[in-house]
């Protein structure tokens, strides 16, 4: 995400511009950037801190809200639509025909033409709306007519199912509003058939209930950022009230501490959930010519442990509210696990900031051991019938920091990941999401080719000129040759478009999961909490953004249009960003979809992005749309070759911070506990709505800590002092669990399910 970047040691022709070098000073900071002229101290560090009452819920579905229950849906509709009614067309007369002879004639014409308008009717709106979890066609709907999209709705159907299109109005909870999609999008929502995969978000986008084609169909997408991982520059109000809070493990501290009215920790993050994006939200989305979400969650979704201050599992309920809206607006999510236990990143985006303990340090291997048991969790969720058409992709651990966990360490967790995953789901296209693994800051080339005959992997970048550690002072509302604004920011946002390409052919599906309009750091909290820009300029004119002419905010859309263009399947970070409490408004603009769309700098139709890079005079080679077999799931997808299931052995044989001795003894868990699952919704009418476990093989147990062992604090453990021996006594090593566990995953693994051992996170 942001603010806090690494820098990038890439400059071969498959990286993306460098990143800021933003390390505390317990990483290793990455090798210094040949573009980047200024070097990495503690002083220019902006990852780190100078420092160390919410309305209530709003109501939802007749007065409920999934603060008040863990319902989904209530009894009734969810959402009902009041579309507008069709105009009548023009009347016209036929001749009428006197001779008895002819009534026979006329009589059989007569019923012809009513079976070649009611068959088709019926098996066009009122047969297909009985095709919830099915891959049947529907309509397009971009007009009148009966079918999906039309704006009149089937309410008389068999199973009562609603629909709408552009102009139809939406009813959520209390409020109401009019669904404004000029691109024909339509909207499903059946409350009998409440996991219908009928609707699309525009005409060029393939209803949920049919596949995605990554060679012909391409990502416009929005990610949700901060509404259930917070930031400080997304929800900088929340910040601003507690002043020490710096990341959302302080945050919850804080918002627990205080108990005073309109303070403790659940009743504000609950009216957080409930009100930071609405129904209205997802609607805006669908209609501004989108068609994919990116979601980030918590690992705490599911559960915390002892010491971690984090809401748990309330978020959930949300989530899965979160889940129905876009279902109901034909968008796509790319579900996105953004905290991992110990940190991925050191960032104050994975939960706290300060250290990486995971694959890290003495709990770096224990900390693994969790994650895969909540990638195993949410992966037996989303992989049910009921969710697997809208959720197409997971990323498993977000912006893992490769500089100090190291790729050869990592990609063996990923391997694992990848292996356990395929275990629960089976393996070839259809069974179960794309996996999505982040490049780690060390540039997409060096994943070309890593794990060939693995079943669909997609690797996920995030390019920000923002954070490239350059000055930037180069203006935006300026000619940027072509007679139109935007200075040398379009042309350089066009340089991301050959690693791109060239990384579809030497890796495979390769997709850019965060970018912005921003070309400098300015913004409240853009840099942490306490954390001024390292932007040498003035920062007013970037973020006052009500006093922005037709010329800036020209510029930006041009530099907005060519990121789209190079990046080809995207995802903006992010939706919206929080008014400020101080000021009253957004004080990070260029961060968000929303206001830009709104005022102006953000394209009204993405597709217009298509073609810009070519104008500008930027060469592309555009990926010709080829993907080999197994890379999307076809045939080879999951024969990974032994030399390659070798090179990467899980555990790994080493780990960061941590000497070969001292490896042996680290601490770990064990394979004894008991699962946590994630529950489904309750929905009224009671339908088949699965129970969070799509594969009933799957019963290996949960790790826990081993009793009678001690272990250091899991989220600060790097520098502290090491085991010298395996608890409990006797325990075999690291390095023998290791080799024991080396060898691949069975061949019948192929066609079918795998459980118990082949599960084994680390036994």
């Amino acid at each position: 995400m942001l603010g806090d970047r690494p820098g990038s040691t890439v400059t071969s022709e498959y990286a993306t511009p460098p990143h800021s070098p933003i390390i505390p000073s317990e990483i290793v900071p990455p090798r210094p950037s040949p573009l980047n002229s200024t070097p990495y101290t503690p002083e220019n560090d902006p990852s780190a801190s100078v420092v160390g009452g919410a309305a209530g819920p709003e109501p939802d579905k007749e007065g409920a809200t999934p603060a008040e229950s863990t319902a989904f849906l209530t009894t009734g509709k969810d959402s009902e639509a009041i579309p507008p009614q069709p105009q009548p067309g023009p009347i016209t007369t036929t001749p009428f025909r006197r001779r008895l002879v002819l009534w026979p004639v006329a009589l059989v014409a007569l019923v012809a033409v009513v079976l070649a308008v009611i068959i088709p009717v019926y098996f066009t709106v009122i047969h297909k709306s009985h095709g919830s979890k099915s891959n049947n066609a529907v309509n397009s709907g971009s007009g009148g007519g009966g079918g999906p999209g039309s704006g009149t709705g089937n309410p008389g159907s068999s199973t009562g199912a609603t629909s709408g299109g552009n102009g139809s109005t939406i009813i959520s909870g209390n409020a109401s509003f009019t669904y404004s999609n000029p691109f024909g999008g339509y909207w499903v929502y059946d409350p009998k058939d409440p996991f219908n995969d009928d609707a699309r978000p525009n005409s060029w986008t393939p209803p949920l209930n049919t596949s995605w084609d990554w060679a012909t169909n391409r990502v416009y997408g929005v990610n949700l950022g901060g509404l259930f991982v917070l930031e400080p520059f997304i929800s900088p109000a929340l910040f601003q009230k507690y002043p020490t809070a710096v990341d959302e493990w302080t945050l919850s501290q804080a918002m627990a501490a205080d108990t005073g009215s309109g303070g403790g920790l659940q009743a504000q993050l609950e009216a957080h959930y409930d009100t930071f994006v609405t129904e209205q939200d997802i609607a805006e989305i669908a209609g501004a010519g989108l068609n994919w979400i990116r979601l980030p969650i918590p690992y705490w979704a599911i559960e915390t442990w002892p010491g971690e201050p984090f809401l748990a599992r309330v978020c959930w309920k949300y989530i899965l509210r979160l889940i129905g809206w876009a279902r109901k607006y034909g968008l796509r999510i790319y579900l996105d696990l953004h905290t991992v236990p110990g940190s991925q990143n050191a960032f104050n985006h994975s939960g706290r900031l300060g250290q990486i303990n995971f694959l890290n340090g003495i709990m770096g291997i224990a900390n693994a051991q969790r994650t895969l048991d909540y990638i195993r969790i949410i992966t037996e969720f989303i992989s049910q019938p009921e969710y697997k058409n809208v959720i197409p992709i997971f990323g498993i651990a977000n912006e893992a920091f490769v500089s100090t966990i190291g790729q050869t360490e990592l990609t063996g967790f990923y391997l694992q990941a990848h292996n356990m995953i395929r275990s629960i789901t089976g393996y070839g296209e259809g069974n179960g999401p794309y996996i999505a693994i982040h490049d780690g800051f060390i540039g997409l080339d060096k994943w070309a080719n890593l794990i060939p005959g693995s079943d669909r992997i997609a690797l996920d970048t995030h390019p920000y000129i923002s954070f490239d550690g350059q000055p930037n002072t180069e203006p935006i509302a300026v000619d940027d040759g072509l007679g139109e604004s935007g200075g040398i920011w379009p042309k350089q946002a066009c340089g991301w478009g050959p690693g791109i390409n060239n990384s579809q052919l030497a890796f495979g599906v390769t997709i850019s999961g965060e970018f912005s309009s921003a070309t400098n750091d300015c913004g409240l909290f853009l840099l942490g909490v306490g954390k001024n820009p390292t932007f040498q300029g003035d920062c007013t004119p970037f973020t006052n953004w009500q006093n922005w002419n037709q010329t800036f905010k020209d510029g930006v859309r041009d530099f907005s249009l060519a990121s789209m263009d190079a990046l080809r399947n995207w995802w903006f970070w992010t939706w919206k960003i929080g008014n400020s409490s101080t000021s009253g408004t957004v004080e990070t603009p260029l961060w968000s979809y929303q206001l830009g769309l709104q005022n102006g700098w953000i394209p009204k139709d993405p597709r217009t992005s298509s073609g810009k890079c070519q104008a500008l005079g930027a060469a592309q080679a555009p990926f010709a749309g080829t993907y080999s077999a197994w890379q999307t799931g076809g045939a080879g997808a999951g024969t990974i070759a032994p030399t390659a299931l070798a090179s990467f052995p899980w555990p790994p044989a080493t780990i960061s911070a941590i000497g070969g001795a001292l490896y042996a003894a680290l601490p770990t868990y064990t394979p004894t506990g008991s699962i946590s699952t994630l529950p489904p919704p309750q929905l009224t009418p009671k339908v088949s709505e699965g129970n969070g476990w799509v594969n009933a093989k799957d019963t290996a147990p949960a790790m826990v800590t081993v009793s009678g062992c001690s272990y250091p604090n899991a989220w600060d453990s790097v520098g502290a002092v090491a085991p010298t021996a395996p608890c409990p006594a006797g325990a075999p090593s690291l390095a023998a669990r290791a080799a024991a566990k080396s060898t691949p995953p069975p061949a019948s693994a192929q066609a079918g399910f795998r459980g118990g051992d082949s599960l084994g996170i680390l036994d």
